[in-house]
C-alpha cells in the first residue's frame, strides 16, 4: 500500500507555525515516498469551529505551496473530509466497541464525577481509579438506563497493560499501565471525542503514517487502545520537535507572530519561510541551509528529524526571506517588492525597466521588502539624511581643495545631459567623468572616490556610486550642486 499520511487542522483560529510545519512534513514525506496526503478539517469542537477559519487555513495552505492530494474540495472515496460529516461513524463504531465489550456507558453525574475526583486526591491516588464504578454494569441494565433517558457518556475501557510503540523520531515509548483510566470516547450530547475520532479517521482513511507535534504523544497510549479495540492497523507515528521561544517555553503570542497569515500579511515570502521551518527539526543531508522545499522533494527522509525543541527565531527567519528575495527574476522582484513601498513614493512613476535595475541592486542589502524605501533615498532626495558622525567628515571633505573643482566639473557635465535633454546618466557617462578627474584634473585615491561621492549625495559612504548614479534622475542631481 502506498504511503499516506494527513495534516487534519481545527479551524479554531488561524493556521499556527508550528501546524504549517507539520503539513509541510506530511508534504513532503508523501512527495518523496511518491504517496498521497490527506487535508482533513477536525471541527467537532462547535462552539469554536468557524468555517471562515476553515477557508482562510485552506487559502495559507495553498500559500505556502502544500497543495494536497485529498481534502474537503478534492473529494475521493475514504471522504468525507470533515469531522462534523462523520458523525454517524463516530457513533456506529462507538456502540460497536461497547458490544464487543471494549466500551461501556457510564451514568456517573458530575456533581458525582467531581466528588469521586476530590475523594481521589484527598487519598492521594490517580483520580482515574473511581472512574471505572459502570465499568462491569450488565449490558442490559446499562441498556435499559439509556433507554429510559439517564444521561450517560461512553468511555473506552483500559485494557490494564503497559503500551510500548516505536515512533520514528523518538525510539521506543512506553506508557505504564495506570496512565490513564477509563477515558470518554462519546460525550453526553452525543459528541465523539477527540481522540477517539482521531483514531476512526486514520484508519477509515487508510492512513500509513502520522506526523504530528510532539505534544500529541500523550494522546497515543489512548488511541493505541481504541485501534486495539477496533481492531485496526496501526499507522507509525513521527512526534516532531516542540517550536520554543527565546525562553524556551512553547511557542506561543507572547512570542510575537505565530500565524502564517501574520507572515502573508506582513509580505514574507512563503518559499523563505517554508525552508525556515523545515529546518526547525530536520535536518539537510547535505548540510544545505538554502533550498526551496520541492528541490528537497527526493531527499526528504523521516530519520533526519531531531526531537530536542527547536528555537524559533524571527531574525533568522528574516535572514532566510532576504536569501530567497536574492533569488528572484526581475518580473518576480518588481511583482513582490512594489507592494510594500508606500504607495506615494516616487519609485511607483518609474518606469519597469528602471524599476527592476533598482531592484536588481538593492536587493543585496535588504532581507524584507519593507527594508527598502530608507536604501531609496539617495535616488530621490534633493538632500538625502546625513548621520551626525557622516556630516563631520563631509565637512571635511568639503574642505579639500579638490573637492570644488570635482564639483563644478559634474555641475557642467550633468547640465550638458540636461539640455541634450538626457533624463538619467548612464555608467558609461559615470565611467568617463570618473576617468576625466583622474587623468584630466590630476585628481585621484580618496580625493576622487570621496569627493565625487560628496558631490553626487551629500553623503560620505553608500552604495556603489556606478549603479546609483545611472538611477538618479539627472535634475534631481542639479539640485544637489546649487
Amino acid at each position: 500500500m502506498s504511503v499516506r499520511v494527513r495534516f487534519a487542522p481545527s479551524p479554531t483560529g488561524y493556521l499556527h507555525i508550528g501546524g504549517a510545519r507539520t503539513a509541510l512534513y506530511c508534504y513532503l514525506y508523501a512527495k518523496a515516498m511518491k504517496g498521497q496526503f490527506v487535508l482533513r478539517i477536525e471541527d467537532t469542537d462547535q462552539e469554536r469551529s468557524k468555517p471562515e477559519y476553515e477557508t482562510a487555513m485552506i487559502d495559507d495552505i495553498h500559500w505556502c505551496g502544500l497543495d494536497y492530494d485529498e481534502g474537503p474540495d478534492k473529494p475521493a472515496d475514504v471522504g468525507p473530509y470533515r469531522q462534523s460529516e462523520r458523525m454517524d461513524l463516530y457513533k456506529n463504531l462507538a456502540w460497536e466497541l461497547v458490544e464487543k465489550g471494549h466500551a461501556y456507558p457510564c451514568f456517573l453525574k458530575s456533581e458525582e464525577l467531581e466528588e469521586l475526583t476530590n475523594k481521589a486526591q484527598e487519598e492521594k491516588i490517580s483520580p482515574h481509579a473511581y472512574h471505572g464504578k459502570y465499568r462491569d454494569l450488565d449490558k442490559a441494565e446499562a441498556k435499559a438506563k439509556v433507554d429510559a433517558g439517564e444521561e450517560f457518556v461512553i468511555r473506552f475501557k483500559n485494557p490494564k497493560k503497559k503500551y510500548t510503540f516505536t515512533d520514528l523520531v523518538r525510539g521506543e515509548v512506553t506508557f505504564p499501565e495506570d496512565m490513564v483510566g477509563d477515558f470518554v470516547i462519546l460525550r453526553s450530547n452525543g459528541m465523539p471525542v477527540y481522540n477517539f475520532c482521531c483514531v476512526v479517521d486514520d484508519w477509515k482513511m487508510q492512513m500509513t503514517h502520522v506526523i504530528r507535534a510532539e505534544e500529541h504523544l500523550n494522546n497515543t497510549v489512548r488511541q493505541l487502545m481504541i485501534y486495539e479495540g477496533l481492531g485496526a492497523k496501526i499507522p507509525e507515528f513521527a512526534h516532531c520537535s516542540l517550536l520554543v521561544g527565546e525562553d524556551r517555553q512553547k511557542l506561543s503570542k507572547r512570542h510575537g507572530a505565530t500565524s502564517v497569515s501574520q507572515y502573508r500579511d506582513q509580505n514574507y515570502l512563503p518559499t523563505a519561510l517554508m525552508n525556515y521551518l523545515c529546518l526547525l527539526g530536520w535536518s539537510h543531508p547535505e548540510e544545505q541551509d538554502i533550498f526551496k522545499i520541492d528541490d528537497i522533494a527526493d531527499i526528504f527522509d523521516l530519520t533526519r528529524f531531531n526531537k530536542s525543541p527547536a528555537l524559533y527565531d524571527v531574525a533568522k527567519l528574516n535572514f532566510f526571506n532576504g536569501q530567497h528575495l536574492k533569488l528572484l527574476t526581475g518580473d518576480e522582484l518588481l511583482k513582490y517588492c512594489e507592494v510594500s513601498i508606500p504607495t506615494d513614493h516616487s519609485f511607483h512613476s518609474q518606469e519597469k525597466e528602471w524599476k527592476i535595475r533598482c531592484l536588481e541592486f538593492f536587493k543585496e542589502k535588504v532581507n524584507l521588502p519593507s527594508e527598502l524605501s530608507t536604501h531609496f533615498e539617495v535616488l530621490f532626495n534633493t538632500a538625502p539624511t546625513i548621520s551626525s558622525e557622516d556630516s563631520e567628515e563631509l565637512k571635511d571633505i568639503l574642505t579639500w581643495e579638490s573637492t570644488p573643482i570635482i564639483q563644478q566639473y559634474l555641475k557642467a557635465e550633468l547640465e550638458k545631459l540636461k539640455a541634450a535633454g538626457v533624463e538619467y546618466p548612464t555608467e558609461e557617462h559615470f565611467n568617463e567623468w570618473s576617468n576625466h578627474i583622474k587623468k584630466e584634473l590630476k585628481i585621484k585615491g580618496k580625493q576622487l572616490f570621496k569627493g565625487m561621492r560628496a558631490a553626487f549625495t551629500h553623503m560620505t559612504q553608500g552604495p556603489d556610486l556606478k549603479v546609483v548614479i545611472p538611477l538618479t534622475n539627472v535634475e534631481l542631481l542639479l539640485t544637489r550642486f546649487q
